[in-house]
């Protein structure tokens, strides 16, 4: 498969694709990256690139509006607009200061060489999630009686929140930027995972005992969740 994406000729304009060879897969499948601002096109394992070029082909109308409909991408840059619990902040580089970034009056100071500032706005972020959403699982995990093994972050793609069944949660850190409301919501789910590992009726309502944002905590999510991944 393609190392890196490519630029394909669609009908209605260029897309960027990306080639996924998968063992699980048992079909050709198409879906849209909106971190990566690309389709995603994966194939089973004995499965030629001509059959998912067909499939690319035959639904070329939506792999474009789909993608044209993507929020733009917005890097860490000095002047960027990044929320933090839903709340814009703007992103302003201060060379002469030490201490690599911090939040002050609604602004995200960012601290040293401006060819640091995207790396250094990052890790203040992952650190930042790690610490709130380690906090807010402990919680949620103390109302249901319950011990999670451990809390990380992670830069996932579509996944806010898993549970292993090892008891191990995960959060992605871009979460730290949605409302608390929705980081309350993906909590309490993944604390309901270290009780019952599906999303059966039991699941849910430990859930809803958990948080009462649950309807809106999803509804956030299914609006907003492809701005987050284009920011960064």
């Amino acid at each position: 498969m393609q190392p890196s994406p490519e630029i394909l000729s669609l009908p209605r304009g260029p897309a960027k694709v990306e080639w996924r060879r998968s063992a699980r897969a048992r079909r050709v499948s198409l879906r849209i990256d909106p971190r990566g601002g690309a389709v995603v096109v994966t194939l089973p394992p004995r499965t030629g690139r001509g059959a998912g070029m067909a499939l690319l082909m035959t639904h070329a109308d939506w792999v474009t509006d789909r993608l044209a409909a993507l929020p733009g991408h917005i890097p860490f840059a000095d002047g960027a607009i990044v929320p933090l619990d839903g709340v814009d902040h703007r992103v302003r580089h201060v060379p002469g200061a030490r201490g690599g970034a911090w939040v002050h009056s609604g602004e995200i100071l960012v601290a040293g060489a401006p060819e640091f500032l995207s790396r250094r706005l990052t890790d203040f972020l992952r650190r930042e999630a790690r610490r709130r959403f380690a906090r807010l699982t402990q919680e949620k995990a103390e109302l249901a009686g319950l011990r999670p093994k451990r809390v990380s972050v992670k830069d996932t793609r579509s996944r806010w929140g898993s549970c292993a069944s090892d008891g191990s949660i995960a959060f992605s850190w871009r979460l730290l930027m949605a409302p608390p409301f929705v980081q309350d919501y993906v909590a309490a789910h993944e604390v309901a995972h270290l009780r019952h590992m599906n999303h059966g009726p039991h699941f849910w309502a430990l859930v809803a005992e958990l948080t009462p944002h649950t309807r809106r905590g999803v509804a956030w999510l299914r609006a907003e969740a492809s701005r987050l991944l284009r920011i960064g």
